[in-house]
């Protein structure tokens, strides 16, 4: 980590009530850590709308594995992304449900690209993609 830099901050009284209300709910320590945190997502999010630029992805889906050939159609798409899907964990949920989470890790285009077939897969009842960072480039 590089060198701390204090700087000041001017804020609305009701706006820096808010946030020390909302510090105090996520259990922030400092208001710094907050900041630091509200930086960093920004920062992902800035990498995330890269296209290009590597990121991860985890998906996941809820399906009815009683549905005809769901099973085998994930099962080729994910084939397909044998690059991009890094695991994937099977959950089954209940006698009809199953969850299955997948961990994606390539370009941010590739990952939305793939998240979209599966999730748009008839008999897929829920799927989310949730992205985030490598890491490589936050302090």
């Amino acid at each position: 980590m590089g060198k701390t830099i204090r700087f000041g901050v001017s804020l609305d009284a009701e706006l820096l009530k808010r946030f020390d209300q909302l510090c105090e709910e996520k259990s922030y320590q400092t208001r710094s850590e907050a900041i630091r945190d509200l930086i960093r997502n920004a920062l992902v999010q800035k990498e995330w709308e890269d296209p290009d630029r590597e990121i991860i992805g985890i998906l996941s889906i809820v399906y009815d594995h009683h549905q005809s050939d769901l099973s085998q159609k994930l099962t080729e798409i994910q084939h397909n992304a044998l690059d991009t899907i890094i695991t994937s964990l099977h959950i089954h949920l209940d006698h009809n449900n199953c969850l299955e989470v997948l961990i994606l890790r390539g370009t941010g285009k590739r990952i939305k690209d793939t998240a979209e077939k599966i999730i748009s897969t008839k008999g897929v009842k829920h799927g989310h993609l949730s992205m985030t960072t490598t890491g490589e480039d936050l302090l």
